[in-house]
């Protein structure tokens, strides 16, 4: 005579057929990594701003920011996969670098704010005077635009090369100016234009 299995036999049968017939799961797929984008200057200023305020001085002001040219970022003109700014205390009497960059490189430049060394500051630091951020109200896409106008054909006549920025004030000019050089550098390039960084104006070609 056949026994009858047991009722909690039937389940645990039950069950393990149950979960043999389950199909596995697929994978849940990978977001395809975003490409990085380069900043405008006044935007990485903000931030670096706001770094030195918070971490380092209340009172810290703009001595001069400058473009930085990052291989493994799209060149867009106007604006630069990361940007080098200098802030001074006049409480403290120092001046402090920050970096912000939207990839990681090798060395000093790292992704998002970084800060830098500080030295001493006595209210000057050669032709270059400080200034309150909020003087700064044309970032560099629509000072590059403004740039380009007055360029004089410049642009169509040496094609391809790099456009790279300079904040900062100089005593030939009441406001901060956006210096916009064709080239990596004003002290390498031959030519740059000067556009009025509070208004957007244009100021003038130098060669």
């Amino acid at each position: 005579m056949k026994k009858k299995l047991s009722i909690p036999v039937i389940c645990v049968t039950s069950l393990l057929l149950m979960s043999c017939s389950e199909q596995p799961q697929p994978a849940a797929k990978k977001e395809p990594a975003k490409a990085v984008e380069p900043v405008t200057g006044k935007s990485a200023l903000y931030k670096m701003y706001q770094k030195a305020r918070a971490s380092w001085s209340g009172d810290a002001k703009v001595l001069k920011m400058n473009s930085i040219h990052v291989t493994d970022v799209p060149q867009v003109p106007g604006k630069a996969g990361a940007w080098q700014a200098t802030f001074t205390s006049d409480s403290l009497g120092r001046a402090r670098t920050y970096t912000y960059s939207v990839v990681e490189q090798e060395g000093n430049l790292h992704e998002g704010v970084f800060g830098l060394q500080e030295e001493s500051w006595s209210g000057s630091q050669g032709p270059a005077a400080n200034f309150d951020i909020r003087a700064v109200s044309t970032d560099t896409d629509a000072a590059y635009k403004t740039a380009l106008e007055n360029a004089g054909g410049y642009d169509k006549k040496n094609p391809g090369m790099t456009i790279s920025f300079v904040l900062e004030r100089i005593a030939k000019y009441a406001d901060p100016v956006w210096r916009v050089i064709w080239g990596e550098s004003a002290g390498t390039s031959s030519f740059s234009v000067y556009v009025n960084a509070s208004q957007g104006t244009f100021l003038e070609k130098m060669h």
